[in-house]
């Protein structure tokens, strides 16, 4: 009985958990929108991200997708999506990604970008 009661329970967490992660993520902001500062954002992101993330999806290609990360309670690793913890993780990188050396301009471009998706 004991038993049947685990598998009752841990089906319906799953379940629960399955759905909550099915909630629809915002759009990102469309190009034609972009101000200046976050269209230079996305050539920098073409140029040291996009072989590792899709910036409009959450679907993986050598990292996360991006999309609607700085929207999201948390990012992959579980940490907030504050500015300071993105800075950190792009210019240090985490587990395997490796840092990426940016000027300050070229990462609060960056940073801009980022909010758009």
């Amino acid at each position: 009985m004991c038993k049947r009661n685990f598998l009752l329970i841990f089906t319906a967490f799953l379940v629960a958990f399955g759905l909550g992660g099915c909630r629809s993520l915002p759009p990102s902001k469309p190009s034609s929108e972009w101000a200046p500062q976050e269209a230079r954002g996305a050539a920098v992101f073409q140029a040291k991200c996009a072989r590792c993330h899709y910036p409009t999806s959450t679907q993986p290609l050598h990292g996360p997708g991006l999309q609607a990360l700085t929207k999201l309670k948390a990012m992959p690793s579980g940490a907030p999506p504050t500015d300071e913890r993105l800075t950190a993780v792009i210019l240090h990188g985490r587990q395997m990604m490796p840092g990426t050396p940016l000027t300050d301009d070229q990462l609060n471009d960056l940073l801009a970008y980022l909010r758009t998706l």
